[in-house]
């Protein structure tokens, strides 16, 4: 009871001590909590929808997957024939059966040809309005489609694009072009996470979608009373044959469930490691401030063990400070938590995917997950100052506050972090040198992981030589000031040390990810100006077919020297030496593309490969499967018959673009599947005649005007869609590091607030002999600036290590360029200095606020 009695007063007495590093824990463990918030929520909402949208049973052509997408490689949506509808109606335990037809590869456009399509990713669904959907959507202006001339469109569509009633629409499909003028507009009755939902009459959408009538691509079915639905997909399985795919609701939402359900774990736990990296910078904080505070009770702890208090005592007073801290910054994080998932869920609406906070789910888990990691990091944070507070003798009470340093101790930690930071960058090394990716990346993490550990135990022996040679360049030029500034900072290595580790951490992999991103575009440039030959790369960014209305607009643009199709699709390949090798990728492109890609082969000449009844294979796959020139590959075609065809060339595997692609004609896809199967063109190339590049890009978006699902884009275009794309992704790391940093921040502010406290008489004295407020702040505020970039120069340095490792891996997967984003190293090096200065304002003004006469009279 004394010990929770002495706890208690000592936190109370140094609550504003402890608030900062409360905070660390704060916004810890409210982004873990946000993040498991906002991902139940996004679960919960998916699951409303999937099960409000399932029908009792539902039958799909055997070709759809069982998510219900609809996209095929003719960009049609598989169907079956209108008789099913009436197989299934005549099943014992049908209640209703109803036939729909819908797709998710067509895109809708306005009057002015501009998409209609969501930007977050999420489909763009054109169906016919049935029953199914009456239930979960209500119409709330105008009517549904009856007739070809009328469209009816979901409410959050008609309002982000400001749609109404009479507006105008086209559908565009691989069949053409359909428009329609808006009849009606329909409301979810559950959250829409972002689709655009689109439905025509079942004639038209047939028409439309599929381009002939008497065809569905589902039948709704709903059991008739008493009737289970594992009983009716039995009764109806057995009526319309095993021709047909046959899903129960629970099976149909738990596909759905499961489609998007690795995406939300991949976003879970991403967002989840930033959390941990956050946890592990707040682990710093939180050692320095009860290192620095147990340094500072020194006497008093003294004079405890000299009235009887014994070592345990002391101990558990010092964890039960932390375990206070735990538990109140770990109460304040969870509810932080809620409030950061409503926030993402709005910045979730703004990209347009809409997350309603009636489906918030705040599970039970979720505060326990919050409290247990809080308060069981705080305190494991805390037990290394616990202990050395244990250590105190009754002789301290005697001498000044403040232990002397352990020169013992020191010297242990300095080899312990020497090994560590030897066997880290022994392990980068060997990940350097291997010679196959999956080996290397076990032995890249292993160097991260002991370096950076390395790295942090070494930190304050590492702190007493950068820590000079900073203060030569950056601090001598303020004199006095400057080397006092210098000396502070040197005076305590360990803490120094401590305090830019926690900056360290989230620089470095800033840096990590910064070469790794500037190699892969570098790489890439380098490889589609070594390889492309072509002017013009043709394609949707949402990843819609060609149609061939498309393609012929291409064809016709002037100015063009030739158009090369490029089809992709699967077969089942039988290799010579005897396997059976089902859905392999096969590439169909038109011979012209052994020109427009330079692809290096190691045997033969891939021209060859386009000649009838020929074919290519890539390196790995000739030398896994015993194939050489002129081998013969038996290749059934998906909706088509069976092949022999003749390898006449071997690529590399190394290429990055098209890399383990296995190439053949168009004629001869066409001499083995018919032409109604054929897959649309994945992309097309177009290459403009000597001097009419210009003239021929012009012409090309002018061709395709009607066409705004296809993108035109030169060489420049496309490295800097590249770019952006890898940018985008790092600016989105680098928003979840901020996290980090931020902690890494509060760190150096509680360091040198604390390092202020301890100072107090020596302030005094200081300025008692002539030293001003403004020559005190400085001092103050270049300590802070020499601590943070000694972090970021460890950090930076660290990171540059640990990118040039990750870009000898991804050599070999054919990205050879190292480059180093020198700009953004500088600029966030620069960047540095300007967080020391701001985490140093509310330190250094309270220093120079202190009174002369108090500071000195300050035991």
């Amino acid at each position: 009871m004394t010990v929770m009695k002495t706890s208690m007063r000592n936190f109370y007495a140094h609550k504003g001590r402890m608030a900062l590093s409360a905070v660390a824990v704060l916004l810890s463990v409210a982004f873990v909590c946000g993040t498991l918030v906002f991902t139940d929520t996004m679960n919960t909402t998916f699951d409303k929808l999937f099960a409000s949208t399932s029908s009792d049973v539902t039958v799909s052509a055997k070709g759809a997957s069982d998510t219900g997408e609809t996209t095929s490689d003719n960009g049609k949506p598989p169907v079956m024939p209108a008789s099913v509808l009436g197989a299934v109606r005549k099943a014992d335990g049908v209640k209703s059966a109803e036939g729909t037809v819908f797709s998710t590869s067509a895109t809708v456009v306005d009057a002015d040809k501009d998409s209609l399509s969501p930007t977050s990713g999420a489909p763009t669904i054109v169906g016919n309005w049935n029953g199914n959907d009456a239930r979960t959507m209500e119409i709330t202006e105008g009517a549904a489609p009856k007739g070809s001339d009328q469209v009816m469109v979901d409410a959050d569509t008609a309002d982000k694009h400001h749609l109404k009633l009479g507006d105008e629409i086209g559908v565009i499909t691989a069949v053409g072009t359909h428009t329609a003028k808006v009849s009606g507009i329909a409301a979810f009755q559950v959250t829409n996470p972002g689709a655009a939902i689109f439905y025509l009459d079942t004639k038209t959408a047939q028409e439309t979608l599929v381009g002939e009538s008497n065809v569905y691509t589902n039948v709704n079915v709903t059991a008739a009373s008493g009737v289970s639905d594992a009983q009716l997909k039995k009764n109806v399985a057995a009526e319309i044959g095993a021709d047909y795919k046959v899903q129960t609701a629970k099976e149909t939402a738990d596909a759905n469930r499961e489609s998007v359900g690795g995406f939300l774990d991949v976003m879970k736990y991403a967002m989840l490691g930033f959390a941990g990296i956050a946890f592990l910078v707040g682990i710093f904080l939180i050692i320095n401030t009860f290192s620095m505070l147990v340094a500072q009770r020194t006497r008093e702890i003294g004079l405890m063990r000299a009235i009887g208090s014994s070592r345990k005592q002391v101990n558990r007073s010092v964890l039960a400070e932390a375990l206070l801290l735990g538990v109140v910054g770990s109460l304040l994080g969870v509810g932080a938590g809620v409030g950061i998932a409503v926030g993402l869920m709005k910045l979730m609406g703004m990209t347009g995917m809409n997350l309603s906070t009636d489906d918030l789910t705040v599970a039970w888990t979720t505060p326990v997950v919050g409290m247990v990691l809080g308060i069981v990091v705080t305190v494991l944070a805390a037990y290394l100052p616990a202990r050395r507070a244990g250590k105190v003798s009754p002789m301290a009470a005697l001498r000044d506050a403040g232990a002397p340093a352990d020169a013992k101790a020191s010297a242990v930690r300095a080899v312990i972090g020497l090994l560590l930071t030897g066997a880290g960058g022994f392990g980068l090394y060997l990940a350097s040198a291997a010679d196959k990716a999956a080996e290397g990346s076990l032995w890249l993490g292993l160097g991260v992981v002991l370096s950076l550990i390395g790295f942090v135990v070494i930190g304050p022996l590492l702190a007493g030589v950068v820590v000079r040679v900073l203060g030569a360049i950056v601090l001598r030029a303020f004199g006095p000031v400057g080397r006092m500034a210098e000396r502070n900072a040197l005076r305590n290595p360990r803490r120094t040390g401590a305090t830019g580790a926690a900056l360290m951490i989230g620089l470095a992999l800033v840096a990590c990810l910064s070469v790794v991103g500037s190699s892969m575009v570098a790489s890439a440039t380098e490889e589609l100006d070594k390889s492309v030959g072509t002017d013009f790369i043709i394609q949707s960014d949402g990843g819609q077919l060609m149609t061939p209305q498309a393609v012929q607009a291409v064809k016709s643009t002037p100015g063009l020297e030739r158009v090369t199709e490029y089809k992709w699709t699967e077969a089942d390949f039988t290799t010579p030496d005897g396997k059976r090798l089902d859905k392999t990728a096969i590439t169909a492109a038109d011979p012209t593309y052994a020109t427009d890609l330079r692809v290096e082969t190691v045997a033969g000449n891939l021209a060859d490969a386009y000649r009838p009844d020929s074919m290519s294979v890539h390196e790995k796959f000739a030398e896994d499967h015993k194939v050489t020139l002129g081998s013969k590959i038996a290749v059934a075609f998906e909706n088509g018959s069976t092949a022999r065809l003749t390898v006449r060339a071997i690529t590399s595997s190394d290429a990055v673009i098209d890399q383990g692609a296995m190439y053949t004609s168009i004629d001869t896809l066409k001499k083995y599947v018919p032409a109604d199967k054929l897959p649309l063109d994945t992309l097309v190339f177009a290459t403009a005649k000597d001097g009419q590049q210009d003239a021929a890009y012009t012409s090309l978006k002018t061709a395709l005007h009607d066409y705004p699902q296809y993108t035109v884009r030169d060489q420049t275009d496309y490295k800097q869609e590249l770019k952006d794309q890898i940018g985008q992704l790092l600016n989105l790391i680098y928003g979840l590091l901020a996290l980090a940093i931020i902690v890494a921040v509060l760190g150096v502010v509680n360091t040198l607030a604390l390092s202020v406290v301890e100072r107090t008489r020596e302030i005094g004295l200081m300025r008692a002999i002539g030293l001003s407020r403004r020559q005190l702040r400085r001092m103050i505020r270049m300590e802070s600036v020499v601590i943070a970039l000694f972090g970021a120069l460890l950090g930076l340095g660290l990171g540059m290590g640990w990118g040039a490792t990750a870009q000898q891996l991804l050599a070999l997967q054919g990205l050879n360029v190292l480059e180093i984003p020198w700009p953004t190293i500088i600029g966030v090096f620069i960047g540095s200095a300007f967080v020391g200065l701001f985490a140093a304002l509310i330190p250094a003004f309270r220093a120079g606020r202190m009174n002369v006469l108090n500071a000195i009279a300050t035991e």
